[in-house]
């Protein structure tokens, strides 16, 4: 059985173990973590306010279960230690289920899926091996699934890899040139980075990286146990599914279909 298979079974347990779904006079808001340095998932608009697809993808699901939404802003590398310390009740920012991930805290089912790629200038020719990348320095955001496959699969092979706080300064560096690519979620980089001034030198390199490592989608981290939140999110996030929200939504920012199959 591969690893993505295992994983969703896992998945599929936890659910048929969980508790009741939780009332609605219980739960009456969810903090919800995000790193808005990732359009088009998360980011800010000049006033200060947050947008993207995972901001309506949370505020969808609010609705659906009749509570507030709270946005609580954190670095993407620090969102497991502070989910853990309360500090928000959930993480809703792009991160990828792994076996790794689950040592430490649970998820929702996957929510969606989108292509891990490489980002590099136009003609380079480089792509996502590590034959193809020895020598040259490639970026990441730190506590990304794309940085534990970069260090394990490319860096013991002459791959310099390059960890950043955030996207922004990954991007930054690129432009500047102080790095030779990325290694990015291939949906972010095609609307965001890619569509933008800074990024019309560059383009998606080479095919995406399918692997374990990367696991087999995105979804919502929850702390370990609690089991009442995630049935209310799993239940939410079923019924947008079925009355047609999420394909708008997803629509909404997206050429392709990021629906996990």
């Amino acid at each position: 059985m591969t690893f993505t298979r295992k994983l969703r079974l896992s998945l599929f347990t936890a659910l048929l173990a969980g508790t009741p779904l939780l009332s609605q006079a219980a739960l009456t808001q969810v903090r919800f973590a995000v790193d808005p340095t990732y359009p088009p998932f998360e980011s800010k608009t000049a006033d200060g306010k947050l947008v993207g697809f995972d901001i309506d993808l949370g505020n969808a699901l609010c609705k659906q279960m009749d509570v507030k939404c709270v946005w609580v802003e954190n670095e993407f590398d620090g969102m497991i230690p502070a989910l853990k310390a309360r500090k928000f009740d959930a993480i809703l920012s792009d991160m990828g289920v792994t076996a790794e991930r689950l040592k430490q805290i649970d998820f929702t089912v996957p929510v969606y899926n989108t292509p891990v790629m490489l980002v590099a200038r136009k003609g380079s020719g480089l792509l996502p091996t590590a034959e193809s990348l020895k020598g040259k320095s490639v970026g990441v955001e730190q506590g990304t699934v794309q940085e534990r496959y970069a260090r394990l699969k490319w860096q013991p092979y002459g791959v310099n890899v390059v960890p950043y706080g955030d996207q922004a300064q990954v991007e930054n560096d690129l432009v500047a040139g102080r790095i030779d690519a990325e290694f990015t979620d291939g949906a972010q980089a095609g609307i965001g980075f890619l569509k933008s001034p800074a990024g019309k030198g560059f383009e998606l390199s080479g095919p995406a990286v399918e692997d374990p490592i990367i696991g087999p989608g995105t979804a919502i981290g929850l702390r370990k146990g609690d089991t009442e939140l995630r049935t209310a999110l799993d239940d939410a996030y079923a019924k947008i599914k079925a009355d047609g929200t999420f394909d708008k939504l997803q629509k909404k920012y997206f050429t392709t279909d990021i629906s996990v199959k």
